[in-house]
């Protein structure tokens, strides 16, 4: 039997107990109907770039504009190459988590970058 992975720390060894199913990792427990409407959630959740390019997770994409960053007197330039992006679910618009050469980790928005 093919359980689905835990919706909370994506656990892959997850458990039947009775009607719920439990993640040991975290000691998360939910219903299986729970599990397939959240997969069909996640479905749903599709990212595209500034050019309509759907983006995925390990992609490398191009800041297509200058963006300035708070608490810092420089700007990330146009034409900076982020590698190995990671797509977050962020209710502000930022929804790439990601790490700048030379600013560190950070959350850029979907519609200021071009896939590479």
């Amino acid at each position: 039997m093919n359980l689905p992975p835990c919706p909370q720390c994506a656990s892959e060894y997850t458990y039947e107990m009775g009607a719920l199913l439990v993640c040991p990792e975290c000691a998360h427990e939910w219903s299986p109907s729970e599990a397939s409407v959240d997969q069909s959630a996640a479905d749903d959740f599709i990212i595209k770039d500034a050019f309509g390019n759907v983006l995925a997770d390990g992609d490398t994409v191009t800041v297509v504009k200058d963006l300035k960053v708070k608490g810092q007197s420089l700007s990330i330039k146009v034409g900076t190459k982020v590698r190995n992006i990671r797509l977050v679910d962020a209710a502000d618009g930022h929804d790439i988590g990601c790490k700048v050469d030379g600013f560190g980790h950070m959350q850029l928005k979907s519609s200021v970058v071009k896939k590479a």
